[in-house]
C-alpha cells in the first residue's frame, strides 16, 4: 500500500500526458469503497482512517502503466463518511444544535456586490447572536445548579430531607455546617456551570484538530476575482483558524463571566442592605465593575471583524486567544472568594434574578433578530434573486429558530430539574416565570405546525391526484396499473415538499417570534406562571392557560428525550442517518464563523482533501479528470473545484446527480451558490452535466439562465425505469427516488461522454452540441456542456 500512496501522491515519472482520472464522491450516509468502485478488492492510495482515497487493487499501480488507461479512465473513490458519523456517543452533538443552527444563518445572507459595510452589520449580528446562546446556555446550567439545587432546595428543608445527598448544604439538616452559608453553597454549585464551559472549550479545540486543521492549497488569490464567482474559491475560505480561535477565547470568557456575574451578584445585593459591611459592600461594587468592563471587552473580541477569505491566514490572536479566558477565570476565581465570604444573617429565600436575566437575553435576541431581519432585506433589494428562500430573510428566520431551539431546551432542562427535585410543587418556588411562559407556548406553536402540515398533506394529495395522468402519459402503450401508478404520483408529489421548506420556515419563525414575545411581556408584566395569571379570569381562558402550562411542560421534556434517541439512532442506523443526514450534513457543511462552539466542519478537511487530489493529478500527468458526485458529494465537488487554479480548473469535468447544489444550497445560500455562482463555475470547468429526478426530494436540475441551462441539465430521468414488466425487467422496477442514479442508462451514457472528452486523440469543444463520435447522444440529452 505504501509504494500505492507514493505513486498517487507523485503521479510517477513515466506517467504520460493525457491519462484520465474519474474521481467519485458520495453522498449522504456514506457507502463503502467496494460499493463505489463494483469491485470487492480495493486499496487504500492515500488518507487516514477519517478520510481517503481508495482504488481498485488492480489499478493502484496505473500511472506506472498509462498505456493500459488509453481507452478507460483510473477511477477512485474518496470517501469520508466518517468525517459525520461514527459512535453513538456522538449523538451528543445534538446538543449543540441550537450553534450549528445559528452557525447555519451566517451563511445565508443574500447576494450582494458593494455592500461590504452591509455585509459585514450581517455577519456581526450573528456573531452576536451567538454569543447571546452560550450566555443562555450557561445561565441554564447556573439556574439549575446554584438556584434550583443550591439556593432553593438546599436551603428548604423539606427538600434537603428528600434529597439526602444535600444535606451537607443545608443550615438545618448540616446543624450550620461550613458549606451551609448560601454563599458558600453558590460557590460549590458553580463547579457545574464552570465545568460546562471548559467542556465546550475542549470539544471546540480538539475538534478543530481532528476536522478542521487541513491547510488548503496555499495560493494567491486573483487580483481582479470576478464578483460573480462564488467566495468558496477564495484561498482562505475553508481555514478559519484565526476566526474560531478568537471566538472561542471570547465564548469561554463569556461563559466562565455568566457563571461568576451568577455567584457574584446576590452577595454584592445582599451587601448593599442598610447596615451592610463597607468593605464587602466596595468590594462589591468593584468586582461587578470588573465583570462589566470584561464583558464589554467580549463583546468588542466579537464584533472584530471576521474571516479573512482572500489569504489562506495562518495568524493566531495569541493575546485574545489566551489572555481573554484567562482573565475571565481570575474574575471568576475572585468571585467564588467574595460570594464564599461568611456573611451572618444571609438565608437564603424566593428565586435568584432569573427572571432578569432570562428576559435580557430574551429581549436581546429578539431585537438583534428583527435587526437583522431589516439587514437581509436591504441586502435581497440591492440585488433582488427570484428564487432565494423567503425573499432573502431565510438567515433571519432560522436565526430566530436557533434562540428558539436555546431557548427550549434551556426550559426543558430546567423543568425537568424542578419537576425532579419537586414534583408536588410544596416545597420550591421553581425555576424563573419566564421559562414556565415559554414552555407554554409550545402548544400553541404545534397547533400551527399541525396546521400547516395538514395544508400541506392536502395540497400534497390534489397534486399526486393531477399527477396521475402524467405518470399514465409518461408510459404510453402500457396497460395501467392504478396502485402502481399512486405510487408514482404520490412520490413525486411528496418529493416537491422540499420546495414548501421556505414556506413552513417563515411560519414558524413569525409564529414563534410573537408568541416569544407574547410570553415575554406576560412573565415581565404579571411576575407569575400563566396558570396563576389567569386566575380569576374567564374558566376557559384560565383552562388554557394552565393546560397550555402544565402540556408544555411535558412537551419539553418528551421533546428532549426524542431528541437525544433519534439523534444516537441517526448515527446507528444507515437508513435514518440517511433521512435526516442531509439536515445535518448541510450545517456541518459550513465553517465555524458564527459560533465557536457548533459540531465541527467536516468541509474543512473535505475539500483541501479532493482539491489537493485533483491538482496533484493534473500537474504530475497533465491528465484531465472527472469528479462524480452524488447527493452532498456534488457539493463538496463543486467547492474543490472552485479551489482549484484557473489551469486544472479548465481540465475537470463535472457530473452531478441527485444535487443539492440549487434546490437546497442555491435558494437557501444565494450569496455563495445562487445563479451567478453556478453558472461562473460551469463557465470555468471544463464540462458539467447534471441528473436528477422527479420523485427525488433532494436533487433537483441547476437552472442556470440562457444557453447555460439545458447544457448542464438533462431532462429529468425516468423513475421508475419501466412501468410495467418488460423483457429487460421482467420484474415491478422499483422507484428509486434520491438512490442509486448508476441504475440508470442515462447515467453511464453521460458519463462516457465526459470521459470521452477528456481522450486527447478525441477533441470535443465546448458548447457546441455535439458529442464525440465514439459516443452515440440519447434522444433526450442535448450534449452540451
Amino acid at each position: 500500500m505504501k509504494k500505492a500512496q507514493e505513486r498517487a501522491g507523485t503521479g510517477g515519472t513515466d506517467a504520460r500526458s493525457g491519462t484520465a482520472l474519474e474521481l467519485l464522491v458520495h453522498g449522504v450516509g456514506g457507502t463503502t469503497p467496494a460499493e463505489m468502485l463494483d469491485d470487492p478488492r480495493t486499496v487504500r492510495v492515500t488518507g487516514d482512517h477519517i478520510a481517503a482515497v481508495f482504488r481498485r487493487t488492480e489499478d493502484a499501480d496505473a500511472e506506472s502503466r498509462p498505456e493500459d488507461y488509453r481507452g478507460r479512465p483510473v477511477p477512485e473513490a474518496y470517501v469520508w463518511c466518517n468525517l459525520t458519523s461514527g459512535n453513538g456517543t456522538r449523538a451528543l452533538w445534538l446538543l449543540l444544535l441550537p450553534f450549528m443552527v445559528v452557525n447555519i444563518a451566517h451563511w445565508m445572507r443574500p447576494a450582494a456586490h458593494g455592500r461590504t459595510r452591509t455585509v459585514r452589520l450581517y455577519g456581526l449580528l450573528l456573531r452576536l447572536t451567538g454569543l447571546t446562546l452560550t450566555v443562555l446556555l450557561v445561565a441554564a446550567a447556573c439556574e439549575v445548579a446554584l438556584d434550583l439545587v443550591a439556593w432553593q432546595c438546599a436551603g428548604t428543608r423539606a427538600c434537603a430531607e428528600r434529597h439526602t445527598w444535600l444535606g451537607f448544604l443545608s443550615p438545618v439538616v448540616s446543624d450550620g455546617g461550613w458549606w451551609s452559608t448560601p454563599g458558600r453553597r453558590l460557590a460549590l454549585a458553580t463547579a457545574v456551570p464552570a465545568a460546562l464551559t471548559g467542556l465546550l472549550w475542549y470539544l471546540s479545540l480538539r475538534t478543530w484538530r481532528a476536522y478542521e486543521s487541513q491547510q488548503p492549497m496555499d495560493r494567491e488569490a486573483d487580483p481582479e476575482e470576478d464578483p460573480r464567482r462564488a467566495a468558496l474559491g477564495r484561498p482562505g475560505f475553508w481555514y478559519g483558524r484565526r476566526l474560531v480561535a478568537r471566538l472561542r477565547g471570547a465564548h469561554t470568557a463569556a461563559g466562565l463571566l455568566t457563571v461568576a456575574v451568577a455567584v457574584g451578584v446576590p452577595a454584592a445585593r445582599f451587601d448593599r442592605r442598610p447596615g451592610g459591611p463597607a468593605l464587602l459592600d466596595t468590594l462589591g461594587w468593584v468586582l461587578l465593575g470588573a465583570l462589566a468592563a470584561a464583558g464589554v471587552a467580549v463583546i468588542a473580541v466579537v464584533c472584530r471583524r471576521g474571516r479573512s477569505e482572500k489569504r489562506l491566514d495562518r495568524r493566531l490572536d495569541e493575546h485574545l486567544v489566551r489572555r481573554l479566558p484567562l482573565a475571565a477565570l481570575l474574575l471568576f476565581v475572585l468571585a467564588l472568594l467574595y460570594g464564599g465570604w461568611s456573611r451572618p444573617g444571609w438565608t437564603s429565600r424566593g428565586r435568584l434574578a432569573g427572571d432578569t436575566a432570562f428576559g435580557g437575553i430574551a429581549l436581546v435576541q429578539g431585537l438583534l433578530v428583527v435587526v437583522l431581519a431589516v439587514v437581509a432585506h436591504l441586502l435581497h433589494r440591492s440585488r433582488p434573486d427570484a428564487r432565494a428562500a423567503i425573499r432573502g430573510l431565510g438567515g433571519p428566520a432560522v436565526a430566530m429558530l436557533a434562540c428558539a431551539l436555546g431557548g427550549v431546551m434551556s426550559g426543558g432542562v430546567t423543568q425537568r430539574v424542578s419537576d425532579w427535585m419537586d414534583g408536588t410543587g410544596a416545597f420550591l418556588n421553581g425555576p424563573p416565570v419566564l421559562l414556565t411562559w415559554q414552555a407554554s407556548v409550545i402548544p400553541p406553536l404545534l397547533v400551527v405546525v399541525l396546521l400547516m402540515c395538514a395544508v400541506l398533506a392536502r395540497h400534497t394529495l390534489r397534486l399526486a391526484r393531477a399527477e396521475r395522468d402524467v405518470v399514465e402519459h409518461d408510459h404510453p402503450g402500457e396497460t395501467g396499473d392504478p396502485g402502481r401508478t399512486r405510487r408514482i404520483a404520490l412520490t413525486r408529489a411528496t418529493a416537491t415538499l422540499t420546495d414548501r421548506a421556505p414556506l413552513i420556515v417563515a411560519i414558524t419563525s413569525a409564529a414563534t417570534l410573537l408568541l416569544g414575545a407574547g410570553a415575554l411581556v406576560g412573565a415581565l408584566t404579571t411576575e407569575k406562571v400563566p396558570g396563576e395569571a389567569a386566575r380569576g379570569t374567564y374558566a376557559a381562558l384560565q383552562g388554557a392557560a394552565q393546560t397550555a402550562q402544565e402540556l408544555g411542560s411535558w412537551l419539553i421534556g418528551l421533546g428532549f428525550i426524542l431528541f437525544v434517541t433519534w439523534g444516537r439512532r441517526a448515527y446507528k442506523d444507515a437508513s435514518a442517518r440517511r433521512t435526516i443526514g442531509i439536515l445535518w450534513d448541510v450545517g456541518t457543511f459550513w465553517p465555524r464563523a458564527a459560533h465557536p462552539f457548533a459540531p465541527p466542519c467536516y468541509a474543512e478537511r473535505a475539500v483541501p482533501d479532493l482539491t489537493w487530489r485533483m491538482a496533484t493529478w493534473t500537474r504530475a500527468t497533465g491528465g484531465r479528470l472527472v469528479i462524480s458526485g452524488h447527493s452532498q458529494g456534488s457539493v463538496l465537488a463543486a467547492a474543490a473545484s472552485w479551489q482549484l487554479e484557473p489551469s486544472p480548473r479548465s481540465r475537470v469535468a463535472l457530473l452531478t446527480y441527485g444535487s443539492p447544489l440549487e434546490r437546497l444550497y442555491g435558494r437557501w445560500f444565494p450569496a455563495h451558490f445562487g445563479p451567478e455562482a453556478l453558472a461562473s463555475l460551469h463557465e470555468e470547468v471544463d464540462c458539467w452535466r447534471n441528473l436528477y429526478r422527479r420523485t427525488d426530494p433532494i436533487g433537483g436540475p441547476m437552472r442556470l439562465p440562457g444557453d447555460a441551462g439545458p447544457a448542464v441539465d438533462r431532462p429529468p430521468l425516468k423513475d421508475p425505469l419501466t412501468y410495467g414488466r418488460t423483457e429487460l425487467h421482467p420484474l415491478p422496477a422499483p422507484v428509486l427516488g434520491h438512490s442509486d442514479y448508476q441504475a440508470d442508462p442515462a447515467f453511464a451514457e453521460e458519463r462516457a461522454r465526459l470521459l470521452a472528452r477528456l481522450r486527447p486523440e478525441v477533441p470535443a469543444p465546448r458548447h457546441t452540441g455535439g458529442a464525440a463520435a465514439s459516443v452515440p447522444a440519447a434522444d433526450d440529452a442535448t450534449g452540451d456542456c
